[in-house]
C-alpha cells in the first residue's frame, strides 16, 4: 500500500494523500525527481480481482484525453505508467495546482456574491467551450465544487477528468453511470450525456455556491432544481441559471458558447414564437368546462360536428338492422347467414363505438375516462398524469380519433371526430399535460 515517503517508479516521491477515496483509488501530491522535485499530482488505480474492466477503461481514457488537451485552466498531462510491487498500480501524472477547491471554500463558510458566481460561471464556460469544440466533443461529466480549484494565482481550474468521455464513444449500447448525484442531469444516468449535460452540472454548482446548500438537499419543483427565493440575485441571473438546469435538455442552452454569450450580454435568447392556437370548431357539440382545479371534456353521441360521423353511425345502425333481419330470414328459410352475421357484428362494434357518450375528466394528477351508452355508465378508466407520454390524433379509413399513450399501452379516447375537433382536443389535452 502506498505511503508517504515512498517512491513510485523510482521517480515520484509521495508526499501527501488527498481525499478519503477507496484504498484502490488514491490521489497523492508527489515530487518528480526527473524535474528537480517539481510538485505533481499522482492518481493511482490498483488492479484487484474485484475490479470492473470499465474502471480501468475510464482511467486509461482520462489519460488519453488529457494528453490531447492544451488549455491553461486544465492541468497538464505528464505521464502514464504501471508499477508492480505488492500490487499492480496504474498511475496518471498531472500538474499540481496550488490553491483550494470551491468545496473547501464552502466548508469553511465562504460566502459567494452574485458577482463572484458570475465570474466563476464565465471562467468555466470558457473551459467548457474549449472542451466541447474538440473533435469529437469532450464531456467532463462530473462538474461540481470539489473539482474546481481556485488557484493561488486567482485563476480557476477544472480538475478530475476521471469521468471524462468523448461524445463519439457514447453511441454504444452499454454504459457506466458516472457523475455526482445532485449535479448530473437525468440523461447522464441513462448513459446519454450531451454537451448541455455539463451545462446542467455547472448550473447546479452555481446554485450550490449561491445558496450554500448541496443540490441533493435542495427542493425541486417538477424535477427542476430550485434556487431558494431567499438568495438575492438579479432576475436575469436567476432566469439564466434556471435555463442551465432545465430538466429537459432541449430547453437548456444548446452550447457553452450560447450560454457564454447570453451571460456576457445579460440577455436571454428570445423564446420561439408561440404556435397559432386551434380554435373550437364552429360546428361541434363537444363541451369543455373549466374551473380552478379541473376541467372536463364531454363528447356526445356520434362525436361532435363530424357530419361523416353522424352519417356513418346512422348508416351502421340501418345496415345493422337490415343485416339481422336478413340473417333471421335466411336462417328461417334454411339459408346460410354466416356472412351476414359477421357483417352485422362488425357494424355493431362500429355503431357501438360511435354511439357512446364520452366524458374525459382532467384533474391535477390524473385523467379519467367515463363511457356511457344509452345513459348507462359501462366503462371507466383512470390514468395518472405522470404516466402519460402524450396524446395523439389517430387517423384511419373509417374515422378519426384520439389516443393517449403511456409507456405500456395506447388507449383510444374517442373515435368519430372531425379533423378540426381532433386538433382542438389534442391541443387542450397537451396543455393540461404541460401545465405542471
Amino acid at each position: 500500500m502506498p505511503s508517504s515517503g515512498q517512491q513510485i517508479c523510482e521517480r515520484y516521491l509521495l508526499q501527501r494523500r488527498f481525499g478519503n477515496t477507496a484504498a484502490s483509488r488514491q490521489t497523492w501530491l508527489a515530487l518528480d525527481a526527473h524535474h528537480h522535485d517539481k510538485p505533481v499530482i499522482l492518481k493511482l488505480l490498483a488492479f484487484h480481482p474485484q475490479m470492473q474492466l470499465e474502471e480501468l477503461k475510464l482511467f486509461e481514457r482520462e489519460a488519453q484525453i488529457l494528453q490531447s488537451l492544451d488549455h491553461p485552466q486544465i492541468p497538464n498531462y505528464h505521464d502514464y505508467f504501471s508499477d508492480e510491487q505488492d500490487v499492480l498500480w496504474f498511475g496518471l501524472v498531472q500538474d499540481y495546482i496550488p490553491g483550494v477547491s470551491l468545496q473547501e471554500r464552502l466548508h469553511r463558510g465562504d460566502i459567494f456574491s452574485e458577482a463572484d458566481v458570475q465570474h466563476i460561471a464565465l471562467c468555466l464556460l470558457h473551459i467548457l467551450n474549449y472542451l466541447h469544440q474538440q473533435e469529437p466533443p469532450v464531456l467532463h461529466r462530473d462538474i461540481k465544487p470539489s473539482n474546481i480549484i481556485w488557484g493561488e494565482d486567482d485563476q480557476l481550474y477544472l480538475i478530475d477528468f476521471g469521468a471524462v468521455q468523448n461524445q463519439a464513444a457514447l453511441t454504444g449500447v452499454t454504459f457506466t453511470v458516472v457523475g455526482s448525484s445532485g449535479y448530473a442531469p437525468l440523461e447522464q444516468f441513462w448513459g446519454r450525456a450531451v454537451p448541455s449535460s455539463d451545462l446542467y452540472a455547472l448550473g447546479a454548482t452555481l446554485i450550490h455556491l449561491l445558496s450554500g446548500i448541496s443540490p441533493i438537499d435542495l427542493p425541486q419543483q417538477n424535477g427542476r432544481l430550485q434556487l431558494p427565493e431567499a438568495v438575492a440575485v438579479t432576475p436575469f441571473f436567476r432566469a439564466w441559471i434556471e435555463k442551465l438546469v432545465d430538466p429537459i435538455q432541449e430547453k437548456r442552452f444548446a452550447t457553452a458558447n450560447e450560454a457564454l454569450d447570453s451571460l456576457q450580454q445579460q440577455t436571454l435568447p428570445k423564446p420561439p414564437a408561440p404556435l397559432r392556437r386551434v380554435p373550437k370548431p364552429q360546428v361541434s357539440d363537444i363541451i369543455i368546462r373549466r374551473n380552478l382545479t379541473s376541467r372536463s371534456i364531454v363528447i356526445p353521441i356520434f362525436g361532435g360536428g363530424n357530419v361523416a360521423g353522424y352519417g356513418c353511425a346512422i348508416g351502421c345502425w340501418t345496415l345493422l338492422l337490415s343485416t339481422f333481419v336478413g340473417t333471421f330470414l335466411g336462417l328461417y328459410f334454411g339459408l346460410s347467414g354466416g356472412f351476414a352475421l359477421a357483417g352485422g357484428i362488425t357494424l355493431l362494434v362500429l355503431g357501438f363505438s360511435l354511439g357512446q357518450k364520452t366524458e374525459i375528466g382532467l384533474k391535477r394528477d390524473r385523467l379519467s375516462i367515463r363511457r356511457k351508452f344509452c345513459g348507462i355508465l359501462f366503462r371507466k378508466r383512470f390514468l395518472l398524469r405522470k404516466d402519460i407520454l402524450g396524446v395523439f390524433w389517430l387517423q384511419s379509413n373509417l374515422s378519426n380519433g384520439l389516443v393517449v399513450r403511456t409507456e405500456n399501452e395506447s388507449l383510444r379516447l374517442r373515435s368519430g371526430l372531425s379533423d378540426q375537433e381532433c386538433l382542438w382536443l389534442v391541443q387542450e389535452l397537451q396543455d393540461w399535460l404541460q401545465d405542471r
